[in-house]
């Protein structure tokens, strides 16, 4: 059983330090692929299913966002409960993704993934019980995180913004891309579940649930560290 426990460790902290690798090369990227990057520059009309590829391509592969959700569905175990939650969250980030697009509101990239890296340092913090224990009481998670998917709206706009694209069609482009997020979330969640469910018929969940909170913090203080630098050194 020690050996058992052992290698799981091992696993654990050999897959942990692949991750923050990871985060490290990737926490300097606010842009996009160029094939991407030269499409959103050259549309000039109404695009529909480039806009939804996008949306679901930029969640996917968002692991800032990710990882935030990540934290929130850690400890809930009901359906009812994670479809409130992720609602909340896509109620936020929907609502600041329009008006940042369609009003022009133009907010600093870094400051922006710092922000949304904090989000992450929150919520790993939040799930050990942290605010208990330090604050003695505990903040309503639900407005927690319809604030923070407000800010991951503001991210989402942010890179959409990096491109001059035409404002033909602009609604229409922006609902697309806004469900094409939403088709991303649904199915990078859906794997989070499934593994998170498969992961609670074992002991190690509880035992590594610490653990696990503790890593999710540290990436997001990583996260948040290198956006800051990005922002000193831009």
């Amino acid at each position: 059983m020690d050996s058992k426990i052992f290698s799981l460790r091992k696993l654990f902290y050999g897959f942990s330090i692949c991750v923050l690798a990871f985060l490290s090369f990737s926490a300097f990227s606010h842009g996009v692929d160029e094939g991407t990057k030269q499409f959103l520059t050259n549309n000039q009309g109404t695009a529909i299913v480039p806009f939804l590829y996008i949306g679901a391509k930029h969640m996917v592969t968002g692991y800032d966002h990710l990882l935030f959700l990540v934290g929130v569905l850690f400890f809930l175990y009901r359906s009812k409960d994670v479809l409130i939650y992720v609602s909340l969250f896509t109620l936020g980030h929907s609502i600041t993704l329009f008006i940042g697009v369609w009003n022009d509101i133009q907010v600093d990239p870094y400051i922006i993934d710092a922000i949304i890296g904090l989000s992450i340092v929150y919520k790993a913090f939040d799930n050990l019980g942290g605010f208990k224990k330090i604050l003695g009481y505990q903040p309503n998670t639900k407005i927690a995180v319809i604030v923070f998917g407000l800010f991951h709206g503001f991210g989402l706009a942010t890179k959409l913004q990096e491109f001059e694209f035409g404002r033909v069609g602009l609604f229409k482009n922006l609902l697309a891309f806004n469900v094409g997020v939403e088709l991303g979330q649904f199915l990078a969640l859906t794997v989070v579940l499934i593994v998170l469910s498969v992961w609670r018929r074992h002991s190690s969940y509880l035992k590594f649930s610490i653990v696990s909170n503790v890593f999710l913090m540290a990436s997001g203080i990583l996260l948040t560290m290198f956006q800051l630098t990005g922002f000193i050194t831009q």
